[in-house]
């Protein structure tokens, strides 16, 4: 398998548009995903454009893990798609240039994105979503009803529980207010009330709380005593400084661990082998495999792309996509049995490079 220099540098030069394009093509696709919750943050909760687009960015190395071998499988079959409905690929035979010979410039492409797709899993992932956990830290805190939720109990405040039966996102007011107050000993506190406001302190984690119309009921566990009191208007203070503390204080997970801790833990609890030490070692396994699916991808594009006599690039681009979606089915089904033991992880994380890389060499000696 010779490398030929002029052949190798027109097939890199025009693998690189269509790269381009399918990079930008599901990178927005991705995002698209986010927008609703995007424009929810911007339109409801006043968040600054600058804190999402610091969001979306943190978000990046996540998509791009799945978009870079995505867009890579994509360039090589749209790229000898083109050449084939062009004739190009019999020019090329006709020259005494087999198939094989068109494999060295899809290796060197393959690698170049090989390398980009682990510098964003091992370092670029771990970064964005211990950066992202910060942001959304310093978010709350500074506008607590983004943390809320409708329906359900909220126990982030220190000693207060908070369940809320729905949230206006305009005017932040609250229906349906039920609070379990446990911050002074021996007693218990229970507030309910059908509607109340939320008021921010400017640079502290603590909001106050206005209820309207409710009821307070005060157990005295010492006394075993209740005492019930009416009012028109009640002002509660919550503290966010336990959900900060808990939040900057929990350990990492395995999706935030470098590979130096991936391996310490691993190495640390080789004894221990449960659920969590399977999930570090799935992820360890999968920082290596998801890179090479660059090469599985790429491999199985040139005898597809070459096989077929269709030009149009939206057969092309379907072609891929379904067998993008296969490699990432049996990517799925390796983290959830990996994950949970049922085999090695190592099996369920290579599997998915082995078949579709298989499929690629046999499709490609079939070619050939």
């Amino acid at each position: 398998m010779k490398l030929n220099t002029v052949l190798s540098r027109y097939l890199l030069r025009e693998m690189i548009s269509p790269f381009v394009i399918s990079l930008i093509f599901f990178t927005f696709i991705f995002l698209l995903t986010r927008i609703l919750d995007i424009t929810n943050m911007i339109v409801n909760y006043k968040i600054g454009v600058s804190t999402v687009f610091r969001m979306i960015i943190y978000s990046m190395p996540y998509f791009l893990v799945f978009v870079i071998p995505m867009s890579v499988m994509m360039a090589v079959l749209l790229t000898f798609l083109r050449m084939s409905g062009d004739n190009e690929i019999l020019a090329i035979k006709a020259g005494g240039i087999s198939v094989y010979g068109l494999l060295p410039p899809v290796f060197i492409f393959c690698l170049i994105c090989c390398l980009i797709t682990g510098v964003m899993v091992i370092y670029g992932l771990p970064w964005g979503r211990v950066s992202l956990k910060s942001l959304t830290i310093e978010v709350a805190t500074s506008s607590i009803d983004i943390g809320l939720k409708e329906r359900t109990f909220n126990g982030s405040f220190k000693d207060v529980m908070l369940y809320v039966s729905r949230i206006h996102k305009k005017d932040r007011t609250l229906t349906d207010v039920f609070i379990e107050d446990r911050r002074r000993e021996g007693l218990v506190i229970t507030v309910v009330s059908p509607k109340g406001q939320l008021f921010s302190a400017p640079g502290r984690p603590v909001f106050h709380l206005r209820l309207s119309d409710g009821i307070i009921n005060q157990v005295d566990l010492e006394k075993r005593s209740v005492n019930s009191i009416h009012f028109d208007t009640y002002n509660l203070s919550l503290d966010l400084r336990k959900a900060v503390e808990t939040a900057k204080g929990d350990p990492k997970d395995e999706k935030e661990m470098s590979l130096a801790e991936l391996s310490g833990y691993l190495e640390d609890n080789a004894q221990e082998k449960d659920g969590q030490y399977y999930a570090t070692l799935t992820e360890y396994h999968r920082k290596f495999s998801i890179p090479f699916a660059c090469f599985a991808l790429g491999i199985l594009a040139v005898p597809l792309g070459v096989q077929s006599k269709s030009s149009k690039r939206s057969f092309g681009m379907g072609l891929g996509l379904a067998f993008f979606l296969f490699y990432y089915l049996l990517l799925s089904v390796g983290l959830v049995f990996g994950e949970t033991g049922v085999y090695p992880p190592v099996i369920g994380m290579w599997v998915p490079n082995i078949v579709v890389g298989g499929i690629g060499l046999y499709l490609l000696a079939r070619t050939a």
